[in-house]
């Protein structure tokens, strides 16, 4: 009974989020969207921090190869085991229950890779409670190579600087400007990071520049000393969705930053954040670095719907990155290749 509670709780949670919506979200004429929609809904309302990941999937998978659901693949005939998912950046990729639940529903009638740009796309909608919303059309197709060295020879890593992250989003199958990476960082408004993924950021001494206050609770939670204990434990990529504890270890007050204080959402937050030196990745904080950047920082920071407008934007683009393999096909399970796949 007290799961039941806590399951309604969260569902109105989420349909607060929808407020300007109907009461019970947003509906599609296309049959195949609706279904992905309406799970979306209910994967968030039993654990919303399924958002997050759902949105996170979408970056994960169209900048390697395209859109083509890669990233989903438990194993390829290529690839084995060594696919996309156990990447080192790929590390606390999350929410792949979930598609695997919508392609029961949808079947034949979608591809994976579909499905995948459809739930990041209503994931942001609610987290940004109906004030980032884009269009998509369907028939991408999914891929049946899933490489871990390729995801992590081509993701962004966290240690880049500003040239190595400009590289990379303007390279070849990418085609990603300045203002499109000041862009997409934004979504690190929500979500979680690992301690490996910023510890280059805790070390006094070597760090990139970081607020004192922030580096310290920051330190104090995850000290470095549990890497070599083999843990890697996550914290909040916002400081403003941390505890209580931890916002006044890192003197963190989000009203007092023009930040709302609602946990959990997707908004220009991150840019107030980053302004403060209050960030977790060494290649947040070098958008700075850049006289371009540095003023698109600003420029979100100080207008909120201008950043919904461009976010939406840009994820119509990235999650129209054609995908580049041969042999394409639509799985009959996410996790599978057809070739691979057994009734």
């Amino acid at each position: 009974m007290a799961r039941l509670r806590a399951i309604v709780l969260s569902l109105c949670v989420v349909l607060g989020l929808l407020s300007g919506q109907s009461a019970a979200g947003r509906y599609y004429s296309d049959k195949v969207q609706d279904k992905v929609r309406k799970e979306v809904e209910k994967a968030m309302a039993y654990n919303p921090s399924v958002g997050a990941a759902l949105v996170r999937l979408v970056f994960h998978d169209c900048w390697i190869n395209g859109c083509d659901g890669s990233v989903l693949l438990d194993k390829t005939p290529t690839d084995g085991t060594k696919v996309e998912k156990k990447a080192v950046n790929n590390i606390g990729l999350a929410g792949f229950e979930v598609i695997d639940t919508i392609k029961q529903k949808v079947g034949a009638a979608a591809s994976c890779a579909d499905i995948l740009v459809f739930a990041g796309r209503d994931a942001a909608d609610i987290l940004s409670g109906g004030k980032i919303f884009y269009t998509l059309a369907g028939g991408r197709k999914d891929g049946v190579v899933s490489s871990a060295s390729a995801a992590d020879a081509t993701l962004p890593h966290s240690t880049f600087d500003f040239t190595q992250l400009q590289n990379n989003f303007a390279a070849a199958g990418h085609g990603f400007t300045v203002e499109e990476l000041v862009v997409l960082s934004g979504a690190h408004s929500i979500g979680v990071a690992h301690l490996s993924s910023y510890q280059d950021r805790l070390d006094g001494a070597t760090a990139t520049p970081i607020d004192s206050d922030y580096q310290a609770a920051l330190n104090k939670t995850t000290p470095l000393d549990l890497l070599k204990k083999g843990q890697d434990p996550a914290v909040p990529n916002n400081p403003r969705d941390a505890s209580a504890a931890f916002q006044k270890d890192a003197a963190y007050n989000p009203v007092a930053l023009g930040v709302s204080p609602a946990r959990g959402v997707l908004d220009n937050s991150y840019y107030h954040n980053t302004l403060e030196n209050k960030v977790l990745f060494k290649s947040d904080w070098v958008l700075r670095t850049d006289g371009f950047a540095a003023g698109k920082l600003q420029e979100y920071r100080d207008n909120a719907t201008e950043w919904n407008s461009d976010f939406a934007d840009a994820m119509v683009k990235l999650s129209g990155l054609p995908a580049q393999g041969k042999n394409l096909e639509i799985r009959k399970n996410c996790r599978f290749t057809n070739q691979q796949y057994y009734y």
